[in-house]
């Protein structure tokens, strides 16, 4: 008798460990954790590499992130939402490969009542206002253009060597982010017109897009180099990635060299661009702030996979279009400190 009480004793206490197995398995994997579904629109993009980092280190004990690279495909990302959603994740954080998709992902999230933060590319007012539980993280596209153009400005009126057959026009060549991209749009735009409203003369002598990427804008400078040579006075970038292509075609001409030189100017900031500024081989860019923008994508996301207001114990403010505005700055040699502290 007393050898199967014994027995039963240890049955018990091997069930008791079994059925405790799961619990102390969720607390130590950090299964507890919110999940939050991010998907970025390419991870080799110079710039979102930065955002998606500045995210991952936001999430840090404090969430867990079902993270997808949709490689520049929009069917790709609506895949990519359905799985997450699957899988019951508690938000999502989109960086869209299309803007004109945001119906999509907003049809998807409603059907599973769940909150989704944009961020980097802007849905379209309508998509926005025809969801509750939408909102957006990012800038306001014209200010990158303008605070580009206005470093234009300065820096033209400070070199007047740079208009090399002293005909007072800036002959410029402009390479373009993604065409129907607000960011691409507006920089495209405001720029060149910042530059006019100041009173300088512009002749446009090359107007093409490079996809933000570096590849392209090589490609593309090679070839207007080849074309125009030193009538071109100004390289006018969409994004600092294209302005390293730029850099990396100009070099091979032998600009940078002695007295041969030729202005670049980019936008976001990205360290490789500001080594570029330390080395005289760029004029300037615009600090498009990817810690700023990956934090409070992040804050925003966790807020609402908890089910709080999406700006609780936050310094962000939301404005009339349910968005947060993540702010730009110039940068030229004269500040580069301080854009290397936001890559920090």
């Amino acid at each position: 008798m007393k050898k199967l009480t014994a027995i039963l004793l240890i049955l018990v206490m091997m069930f008791s460990l079994a059925a405790c197995a799961p619990k102390a398995e969720e607390e130590a994997t950090g299964t507890d954790l919110p999940s939050i579904g991010v998907t970025i629109y390419k991870f080799d993009d110079n710039f979102m590499s930065f955002v998606r980092r500045a995210i991952e280190n936001a999430a840090a004990d404090k969430a867990t992130l079902e993270l997808n690279d949709s490689q520049n495909s929009q069917a790709t990302q609506n895949d990519q939402v359905d799985t997450m959603i699957s899988k019951g994740v508690k938000a999502l954080a989109i960086n869209l490969v299309d803007p004109q998709a945001a119906s999509t992902i907003i049809e998807k999230a409603k059907a599973a009542d769940l909150p989704v933060i944009f961020f980097n590319k802007e849905p379209d007012a309508a998509a926005m206002a025809s969801y509750d539980k939408a909102w957006y993280v990012g800038t306001t596209s014209s200010e990158s253009g303008v605070i580009q153009g206005q470093v234009i400005v300065d820096a033209w009126k400070a070199n007047p060597a740079w208009d090399r057959n002293g005909d007072g026009v800036m002959s410029y060549v402009l390479l373009k982010g993604e065409p129907g991209h607000p960011d691409a749009e507006a920089r495209t735009k405001y720029s060149v017109e910042t530059v006019v409203a100041a009173g300088i003369q512009v002749q446009e002598l090359e107007l093409q897009t490079g996809m933000w990427d570096s590849v392209k804008g090589k490609e593309l400078m090679d070839a207007w180099i080849a074309k125009h040579g030193d009538a071109i006075e100004m390289v006018i970038c969409n994004n600092d990635g294209m302005a390293l292509g730029a850099i990396q075609s100009l070099n091979a001409a032998g600009y940078f060299e002695g007295d041969k030189f030729m202005p670049v100017v980019g936008v976001d900031a990205i360290p490789d661009a500001l080594e570029q500024i330390k080395e005289g081989k760029m004029v300037g860019t615009v600090l498009n702030d990817a810690k700023n923008q990956g934090g409070a994508t992040f804050d925003l996301a966790l807020n609402v996979a908890l089910g709080k207001d999406p700006l609780e114990g936050t310094s962000w403010t939301l404005d009339e279009t349910k968005a947060v505005r993540v702010p730009y700055v110039a940068v030229t040699i004269d500040n580069i400190a301080f854009a290397e502290e936001a890559y920090k």
